[in-house]
């Protein structure tokens, strides 16, 4: 279905640098992570997720892949890390599976991990259009998780916050509906630890 490419995509628009950290929000069974680790192997990566079987998954797969990942085990909303741990923080088709109170947790939980001038990319169902209706995400996810997503308001939550330069970047279509990038930046002047 053409995941990889659009894991290219979203790891391209990120603009990772070498000794950068890098948080995959929802890594699930890490084809995220080890793809940003081949992309850029001197950038610190850390994969967090709920599940321990998926965690384990993705141990396995670094494994394989003979790259080094940190994972840590944990929710979107209540991420366990200090203000200001990393530079980008990236989410590949994570943020529908939220509610959407559960959304405005995660990106504050984000904003607060990000360091300033960090950014935030997402990869995950967009608006639904006359052409790309999302039958098949609208059959396999709930009415309420997908409802921001599908009417557009990821942007509108990113910007509630805090973040600046909250868009939607590009889009594609494909069998499961219209999916989007998403980016949100925030201000080098807001609060944090630097890590520059």
């Amino acid at each position: 279905f053409g995941g990889d490419a659009a894991r290219r995509e979203l790891i391209g628009q990120a603009r990772i640098q070498p000794g950068q950290r890098v948080l995959d929000l929802g890594c699930g069974t890490g084809s995220l992570v080890v793809a940003l680790k081949g992309a850029v192997p001197a950038a610190e990566v850390v994969g967090l997720d709920p599940d321990p079987r998926a965690l384990e998954r993705a141990r396995r797969k670094c494994e394989r892949a003979s790259v080094a990942v940190g994972f840590d085990r944990g929710f979107s909303d209540e991420l366990p890390y200090a203000p200001g741990s990393f530079h980008r923080v990236l989410s590949s088709f994570m943020l529908h599976h939220l509610g959407t109170d559960e959304k405005r947790r995660t990106l504050a939980e984000v904003r607060r991990v990000l360091a300033p001038g960090g950014s935030l990319h997402v990869l995950d169902f967009g608006s639904a259009t006359a052409h790309a209706g999302g039958l098949l995400a609208r059959l396999l996810h709930s009415a309420e998780h997908l409802s921001a997503n599908l009417e557009g308001r990821i942007p509108e939550l990113m910007r509630e916050a805090g973040f600046a330069d909250a868009g939607e970047i590009a889009h594609r279509s494909t069998l499961f509906g219209r999916i989007a990038y998403y980016r949100a930046t925030l201000a080098p002047q807001a609060e944090g630890v630097d890590l520059e």
